[in-house]
């Protein structure tokens, strides 16, 4: 039932995105602005709503699946991006970079450090 709960609260998000996103014209996608809200609403609530994580742990594997068909559908607009390679390419490195670096960041910051590891011992004079 905390499964069902969770996916009712995703699309409830996106439902809520695709209303702003129409009604203030807004320039993004309507899942992304769905998310946003998702984001800003756990951040005001300050604490994780258990039936949102458990949908969310059950769709991670899934991920590579949920992103095809934005993939495949750049196929029906290539003709489009034929002068713009350049600046594809750069945003996609830039893009790539920043993400491992926010990743790196992530892992430092909240990860626990273990007292024996050999990169704590290197750490040490």
């Amino acid at each position: 039932m905390m499964l069902l709960r969770g996916f009712l609260w995703l699309l409830g998000f996106q439902l809520l995105g695709h209303a702003v996103v129409e009604l203030l014209s807004l320039p993004i996608s309507h899942a992304m602005a769905g998310l946003l809200l998702l984001l800003a609403w756990l951040l005001v609530n300050r604490r994780l709503n258990e039936s949102v994580a458990t949908a969310s742990q059950a769709l991670l594997p899934l991920l590579a699946m949920l992103i095809m068909p934005g993939v495949v559908g750049v196929f029906f607009v290539f003709d489009e991006f034929a002068g713009h390679w350049t600046a594809i390419m750069l945003a996609l490195v830039i893009g790539t970079f920043l993400s491992v670096l926010t990743t790196l960041w992530l892992m430092r910051r909240f990860m626990p450090s273990e007292a024996g590891s050999p990169h704590e011992r290197d750490r040490r004079p």
